[in-house]
């Protein structure tokens, strides 16, 4: 009996052996055909960025078109009508759907989570390239809508029938059906990355870490998936039934044939709401990592933080209707969503102090990941307060459909798709590529950004303030929103978005610069806990020689009695 189990055991040590013995690979498989989670993160990362360039190239011509109406747009041309609403919609689309998500949570995701719970690898790796490859099939259809006949779908982003439904008011049926095959395939491949999230982070923790031992960023992402997945399933359904209306000529969403196009606005809203805090809470969780670290102080209220994330996600279902305040819905049922929209900020705010506290009394240093998870806080937290306006169902009847709205999404969707991004790009750039990124350059960088940020949407809250509609082509059609002072105010929004894009350049290249030619950095530059410190930088195929065991929570820095300020989780007591 001894000799069995002794022979089980050694059959089981050998498989395991097997599993952590990663094999080189050639140079192909390694960066088109991996199952390596590391390289798929940068698959998503890098397409991501790519993307996030075109959405930023539109945003830049619609932009000289509002500013300028009529005019050339250098390196575009005349802007027309139909091109403009193509632009905003696309727009809308790629920094939401193919720069926030893929960068954020999968690109992140997948870096991050074996790394952080000691991991060699995602539990499902060929689901894993599976998942990168639906979605980088999804960007071609997207890119390749905006060249067919007629251009790309200008129906905008939330696609809201009759006018993405009916050719005769879109102008772009190929174009139309394209895009919403295109979010269904992203769909199904967040889908997929979720599964692997969700298992890795449950069944493959380094020994001796449990739940309240994972790091926070590891279960933002987590509840963030699971959001997803559950809130999903009515859009894709949705989402089908648009296409046969598109395509087969059934009446889901036509009125005149018995069907109801605010059916579309539930379905799409139902996963829209919660897909903020989807994009949202990897976010928090990145700026929570960077902060305790630059502060050198323990997570304040480690465990209440993710009590919260959890009640988050739970309300991120129940208010998805102050969207629809104008759209006919019953005014009793008005005030039931302005109540839970005014109670979903009380999570938020908290895990706002929670951070405000977790920085009060530290040691913070302010190189650019602090400046970055800080920036954050500030940017975010007037998105945040601007948002219980909205939510008030009688101001929103006439804040609806301004710009009013559109600064107050960019300036949630802002701090989370680029501020929060670059925060998390900046602290772990050493661990993912072995070099330091120049830290002059990081900070011109940093406030080359910002500033002109702002520049950007205060204009935009004021004119959104004195009625001016969004989705407009040319203002002079509109005498009530052509005073010369709106047409400063829209010329000075454009400037500083031509201000924030230059300062992009530097950033690109320093990005690039430092991948190659950068100071080489050690395994744990800034003097972090979590495991993924404890890797080579940047880290092999198989992430360890030996696989880490856990002895502590992720955030025991400046612990009394220790001359060192932190205490890394696989070291033992």
């Amino acid at each position: 009996m001894a000799e069995h189990t002794h022979e089980r055991a050694h059959v089981a040590g050998t498989a395991n052996d097997a599993h952590h013995d990663h094999h080189e690979v050639g140079w192909f498989k390694k960066y088109f055909w991996s199952t390596d989670h590391k390289v798929i993160a940068f698959q998503y990362m890098f397409t991501g960025m790519f993307l996030a360039l075109i959405g930023a190239f539109m945003a830049y011509v619609f932009r000289m078109q509002l500013a300028f109406p009529g005019q050339p747009v250098p390196g575009f041309g005349v802007v027309s009508p139909g091109q403009y609403n193509m632009l905003i919609t696309n727009h809308g689309s790629i920094m939401i759907f193919w720069v926030a998500m893929p960068v954020l949570l999968a690109g992140f995701g997948n870096y991050l989570i074996p790394l952080m719970v000691g991991a060699d690898d995602m539990v499902f790796p060929r689901l894993n390239r599976l998942s990168y490859q639906i979605f980088f099939l999804s960007a071609i259809v997207l890119l390749t809508s905006l060249f067919v006949q007629n251009g790309g779908f200008g129906g905008a982003w939330t696609a809201y029938p009759p006018l993405s439904a009916n050719k005769l008011y879109n102008l772009t049926p190929y174009g139309a059906s394209m895009w919403l095959i295109a979010v269904a395939l992203e769909f199904v491949a967040f889908l997929l990355g979720g599964i692997n999230f969700i298992v890795t982070s449950m069944n493959s923790r380094a020994p001796g870490m449990k739940a309240f031992d994972v790091p926070i960023v590891v279960w933002t992402i987590v509840i963030a998936s699971i959001l997803f997945m559950a809130s999903v399933g009515p859009l894709i359904a949705g989402a089908i039934m648009l296409l046969f209306d598109q395509t087969l000529g059934t009446s889901f969403f036509n009125p005149n044939r018995g069907g109801d196009p605010v059916l579309w606005q539930h379905l799409f809203w139902f996963f829209g709401h919660p897909e903020v805090y989807v994009v949202l809470l990897p976010a928090m969780g990145i700026v929570a990592e960077v902060m305790t670290v630059f502060a050198r102080k323990k997570l304040f209220a480690y465990k209440t933080v993710i009590y919260t994330i959890i009640a988050t996600g739970v309300l991120s279902f129940f208010v998805w209707a102050h969207h629809q305040f104008v759209a006919g819905i019953d005014p009793r049922m008005a005030n039931v969503f302005t109540v839970t929209t005014v109670l979903i900020s009380i999570p938020i705010a908290e895990m706002c102090f929670v951070y405000i506290a977790t920085l009060y009394g530290g040691s913070i240093r302010f190189s650019v990941p602090m400046l970055w998870a800080l920036a954050f806080m500030a940017e975010f937290l007037i998105g945040g307060v601007t948002g219980i306006y909205l939510g008030a169902s009688g101001l929103d009847i006439y804040f609806h459909d301004t710009y009013f709205v559109v600064a107050h999404f960019h300036y949630t969707f802002f701090p989370i798709a680029v501020i929060g991004v670059m925060a998390g790009v900046t602290f772990w750039f050493p661990k993912m590529f072995g070099r330091y990124m120049n830290e002059f350059w990081g900070k011109v960088h940093f406030w080359g950004t910002v500033i002109p940020f702002n520049g950007i949407f205060i204009p935009l809250f004021i004119l959104g303030a004195a009625g001016e509609h969004r989705r407009i082509f040319d203002y002079k059609n509109f005498p009530q929103f052509n005073h010369p002072w709106q047409n400063d105010l829209r010329i000075f929004a454009t400037v500083s978005l031509l201000v924030m894009l230059l300062f992009q350049i530097p950033f690109l290249v320093n990005f690039v610069w430092s991948m190659f030619r950068g100071p080489k950095a050690p395994k744990n530059p800034w003097k972090s806990n979590t495991l993924e410190w404890t890797a080579d930088s940047p880290p092999p195929h198989g992430n360890w020689a030996e696989m880490p065991e856990c002895h502590r929570g992720p955030y025991e820095y400046s612990v009394p009695g220790r001359e060192q300020d932190f205490w890394p989780q696989n070291e033992k007591a």
